[in-house]
């Protein structure tokens, strides 16, 4: 199957797809199991989950005191501005699984010091080792070199904020069911990525201004 490992909706603050579109555009492209990874809710995932639980899973992309932590099967939203380890302590209680997302794009927030990430390896079932929203390809190729070098399994996200982006990173797993059924299947994934063009950002950036204007 073909999995998106990171994607946005509305209830993200920078884009503005409603959970009704990202389906339809996963049915046009052939994408059979997407995770939903708003920033710091899963309101858009529950959303989506609600319109085809077949195909959704819920995830959130959380903000921690250091850096992003990318999480599926979320079954509580995570609040942000906790430390590392308090978000991956409640994950774990919950049995999601957790990746971390693009660590090493310094231009972006959510990034990772070196010696942050080195901390929290032990604890996190992967590395987001390629995004396709990664300005700097640097960026995926250092995500990918710290995955190898602490024998942790690799994920690939478009990062979707647009219908558009949809499926510019995907795995292709054998069927899994639930964190565990995932954890077991990662290790079989083959990446199909590709890059974005830097315009896509600007999507992002609209969907900023849309929002704060006085409706």
């Amino acid at each position: 199957m073909l999995v998106e490992f990171h994607s946005h909706t509305i209830a993200s603050m920078d884009s503005l797809v409603r959970p009704a579109s990202l389906l339809a555009a996963c049915r046009r492209k052939g994408i059979d199991r997407i995770v939903v990874t708003d920033h710091n809710t899963t309101g858009g995932a529950q959303a989506a989950f609600e319109l085809d639980p077949q195909r959704v899973i819920i995830g959130e992309e959380i903000m921690t005191t250091r850096g992003e932590i990318l999480a599926a099967f979320v079954v509580e939203e995570i609040p942000p501005g906790l430390t590392p380890a308090e978000t991956i302590r409640r994950l774990r209680g919950q049995g999601a699984f957790i990746s971390v997302s693009h660590p090493f794009d310094r231009l972006r927030s959510g990034s990772w010091a070196p010696a942050d990430l080195l901390e929290i390896a032990p604890l996190v079932d992967a590395i987001e080792v390629f995004n396709s929203r990664s300005m700097l390809p640097s960026a995926n190729r250092r995500a990918q070199a710290f995955a190898n070098q602490h024998g942790l399994p690799g994920t690939a996200g478009s990062d979707a904020h647009s219908t558009w982006e949809l499926g510019r990173s995907l795995l292709s797993l054998p069927p899994f069911e639930g964190a565990d059924g995932l954890r077991a299947a990662i290790r079989e994934a083959e990446m199909q990525s590709r890059m974005s063009p830097p315009w896509v950002h600007l999507l992002s950036r609209y969907a900023v201004f849309k929002k704060s204007r006085p409706h």
